[in-house]
């Protein structure tokens, strides 16, 4: 009975967690260039002195879906989406460098240019800086050209590029605040070959109805284990019962 308690109850506990993450996609299905995280159960032994003769259940993340989210037209200038393989190299919130797909580029107070989060979009010699200006232009090689205020539109000023790379996927891991990081914990170089497509935004790529889907899968499941939990007492109460008769 103590086997059939535990194991209900570390199976609703990581439903609880795995829930969780399918929420945390489900609240990023419109945020641009977002990767949703995989989940999977499976049943571990629980180890101790003598033999594992009890198991429970465990929520994982096997893996992150890579898959390119669909990309959507916009028109405007900052918005830019990665063609194809390849990523943004930006300043995480640590100071090292990481990176994403998300193109809702904004330049801030201070004249730096950000991702849609506020994360410095890394150039060739750190976070880019734009100066005041006209008009912002970023070519689809991510070369950033400005026009200096007061001058004629023919008058454009290249500033700096932003920094894209192409990282097998393998190598890539995606960390807690959403931003993806080598393995190795190496910077990647960057990669000329990487390519824009200018006035577009790479959306997420969580599939809403799947999500929605397991949410209630989840929440049945969760159900059904609080059951378990409720016969459980119910058989050791009627255990304990049939201890006390004379």
């Amino acid at each position: 009975m103590d086997r059939m308690l535990y194991i209900a109850m570390s199976g609703a506990k990581e439903t609880l967690l795995a829930q969780s993450s399918n929420n945390n996609n489900l609240a990023n299905a419109s945020t641009p260039g977002f990767l949703s995280d995989l989940q999977q159960f499976r049943s571990m032994p629980v180890f101790g002195d003598g033999y594992p003769s009890r198991v429970y259940g465990m929520s994982e993340r096997p893996a992150v879906d890579f898959s390119h989210g669909s990309v959507i037209h916009s028109g405007r200038d900052l918005d830019v989406a990665i063609n194809g393989e390849g990523w943004f190299a930006v300043q995480a919130p640590d100071g090292n460098e990481a990176y994403s797909r998300r193109g809702d580029l904004k330049i801030d107070v201070n004249g730096i240019l950000t991702t849609g989060n506020g994360l410095p979009v890394m150039g060739n010699a750190g976070p880019i800086a734009i100066p005041p200006a006209e008009k912002v232009e970023i070519a689809p090689d991510g070369t950033i050209s400005i026009r200096p205020l007061g001058q004629a539109e023919n008058e454009l000023a290249i500033i700096d590029r932003i920094k894209m790379v192409d990282v097998p996927l393998d190598e890539l891991e995606k960390g807690k605040d959403g931003l993806v990081r080598r393995k190795d914990g190496e910077i990647a170089d960057a990669d000329a070959a990487v390519q824009l497509t200018t006035g577009a935004l790479e959306g997420s790529n969580v599939n809403v109805v799947d999500a929605m889907v397991d949410m209630i899968e989840l929440s049945r499941r969760y159900e059904l284990q609080v059951k378990m939990m409720k016969s459980a007492e119910d058989v050791d109460s009627s255990s304990a019962s049939i201890m006390r008769m004379e």
